[in-house]
């Protein structure tokens, strides 16, 4: 039996990559005759408080932790076949656990990531440990890794320019067991709806003026689910606090799904899950034709690109008044995300990791 140890930073069911990069792939990789462990970098408590102000000693003393973690998975390497490395082992620092696995212990290292990692960042809470960060790891990680996992187009032009042996992983949803609920279309009013964490809020100032102005001449919901409430100013306004065990429930109440995005080297990177989630959901989508955005999305067919504020408002304009468009556009991005980008359609390819 050939056994995985997957280096992810939080606990099970807590981070959205590790969720759909790495556990929703467990049962296919047991059925297939693996044994599967997985070993965090931050605990329980100190995940709920990382992205928050105060609570240094905290955050502090998870630091510690999480490195005292990494330490002892070298005592157990000799056990694994495949070490699964999800966007870094540590927060902060040079790539020297990457390089023990790798280079020392010949461990044939899988390295995933999501997100355009390499691209400095930190903001916040959080924004004072930019220079700890080391994001120029993420290039001889890459080197040393036996195969990488990038998850689009745009993070596999980065990956190949440093290691020949990439594949395109896309995130993916469960469609058959959790990603089903359809709930149908409103037919009085409309609930416009926006999920992502806090980090991402500031997207929505691409859209704000566009939802105020549809705001005074339509009679529509605007649904919010994340961790922080912006508290936007629009007349029917709602903010779900993002949980996991409500999360389906939560998204099934939005009849057209957003999402607004800055082009720049960052988001690029995005691999587009906001839209995955509404589409599984047979939720018709507007988007920023931002990279893999543009991929997912088929203007006019399951959803609406659009780039300036004109295009945004006659989009949702569109969308608020043609309840028959919203179901046609609905039913066809549920069948792109079932052909796609769902764990159905991409097990084989995720499975192709480990030969």
């Amino acid at each position: 039996m050939k056994k995985v140890l997957f280096i992810v930073p939080f606990p099970k069911r807590i981070n959205p990559s590790a969720r759909f990069r790495v556990e929703l792939y467990e049962d296919a990789l047991i059925a297939n005759g693996f044994e599967c462990k997985s070993v965090f970098f931050w605990g329980d408590k100190e995940s709920k408080t990382l992205y928050k102000k105060g609570g240094l000693l905290t955050k502090s003393m998870g630091l510690v932790m999480g490195f005292l973690r990494r330490f002892g998975t070298i005592f157990s390497l000799n056990k694994f076949d495949y070490v699964f490395v999800l966007r870094e082992v540590t927060p902060l620092g040079p790539p020297i656990f990457e390089w023990i696995y790798a280079k020392v212990f010949k461990k044939k290292v899988i390295y995933d990531f999501d997100d355009a990692i390499w691209v400095e960042q930190a903001q916040g809470a959080n924004a004072w440990v930019r220079p700890l960060k080391a994001f120029w790891k993420v290039s001889s990680i890459c080197k040393w890794s036996y195969k990488i996992s990038a998850g689009n187009q745009y993070l596999y032009n980065y990956a190949i320019q440093y290691n020949t042996n990439v594949i395109i992983n896309p995130t993916c949803v469960d469609t058959a067991n959790k990603h089903n609920v359809i709930r149908g279309q409103n037919s009085k009013r409309v609930v416009i709806g926006w999920t992502g964490s806090f980090s991402q809020l500031v997207c929505l100032e691409e859209v704000i003026d566009v939802l105020k102005k549809l705001d005074k001449k339509y009679d529509f919901e605007f649904v919010l689910i994340a961790n922080r409430n912006p508290e936007l100013a629009l007349k029917n306004y709602t903010f779900l606090s993002w949980n996991e065990a409500s999360e389906i429930e939560d998204l099934s109440k939005i009849d057209v799904g957003i999402m607004p995005l800055p082009d720049n080297e960052l988001n690029r990177g995005k691999c587009g899950f906001k839209l995955i989630q509404y589409m599984a959901l047979a939720i018709p989508v507007v988007a920023s034709p931002v990279e893999v955005n543009a991929v997912i999305v088929d203007d006019g067919i399951n959803g609406f690109l659009c780039k300036t504020e004109l295009e945004w408002y006659t989009a949702l304009e569109t969308l608020i008044l043609d309840v028959k468009l919203r179901r046609e556009m609905g039913i066809n991005g549920r069948k792109k995300i079932v052909d796609n980008y769902s764990l159905q359609s991409n097990k084989d390819n995720f499975l192709s990791l480990f030969k």
